[in-house]
């Protein structure tokens, strides 16, 4: 679902940006994940589960955003050019749907306030992203002239 919001968002609001997704092991992109995406009006039944390794040049990210625990304690070591930033969100799997649009809606506004962020040649802190969770509408708005900046997560 983030891959989703990060995508949905840097082309709503124009950042050039390569955006991949990974997780602590291949296993399918959950059919709930898929459901309550298009609730929202963003699909992501194209998307594919994979782990760091079954992505281009995993070693060459400007960013990276672990939104679980275990994907924070699994990730491993990158170059210092790499910035990493951990947001702690609840894992809906095995739960009701309630549950997984509550989190999509986290990464909703989570991911938005990521991109303007990153328009306006900045990376917002741990701190302030994990405030996001509960915002309705981030109250930054993107800069005109975004200067290219690739995001991972």
């Amino acid at each position: 679902m983030g891959e989703g919001w990060i995508r949905y968002w840097s082309d709503a609001l124009g950042l050039p940006a390569e955006i991949f997704s990974a997780g602590t092991e291949a296993t399918l992109v959950k059919p709930e994940a898929i459901e309550v995406m298009r609730e929202a009006g963003v699909d992501i039944s194209s998307h594919t589960s994979k782990t760091l390794f079954d992505l281009p040049d995993p070693w060459n990210f400007d960013v990276v955003l672990t939104v679980c625990d275990g994907a924070k304690e699994a990730c491993p070591v990158y170059p210092a050019k790499t910035q990493r930033l951990h947001v702690s969100i609840p894992d809906p799997s095995n739960g009701a749907l309630e549950g997984w649009r509550k989190v999509r809606d986290v990464l909703k506004w989570t991911t938005r306030y990521l991109v303007v962020d990153l328009l306006q040649g900045r990376l917002p802190s741990e701190t302030v992203l994990s405030n996001v969770v509960g915002i309705q509408r981030p109250s930054s708005s993107p800069a005109s002239e975004p200067s290219r900046i690739e995001a991972s997560v």
